[in-house]
């Protein structure tokens, strides 16, 4: 039973965990472009904010300070939008 629970526990961290990350995404997008991402933009930064600031999740502002850290780091489409943004 208990076994259970925590595999249960565990899938509603991801899904918790990812719907932050969309979250965090949509608005990084909002505020460097005064509008919603777009998927194109989301799809772009999701792999390198997992790999690089999965630890900053949920906090917004410390997923984004993170990104800029690493930017030498990004992959090439995520550092695209962030050239865009002017970040």
């Amino acid at each position: 039973m208990k076994a259970r629970f925590l595999r249960f526990a565990g899938v509603r961290s991801r899904a918790r965990r990812a719907s932050t990350l969309g979250l965090f995404l949509t608005l990084f997008a909002s505020a460097a472009n005064a509008q919603q991402g777009t998927a194109e933009q989301r799809r772009a930064c999701t792999p390198d904010v997992y790999r690089l600031c999965a630890g900053e999740i949920p906090n917004v502002r410390a997923i984004t300070a993170c990104l800029r850290r690493n930017r030498s780091s990004l992959s090439e489409a995520c550092r695209a939008v962030f050239d865009q943004a002017g970040g």
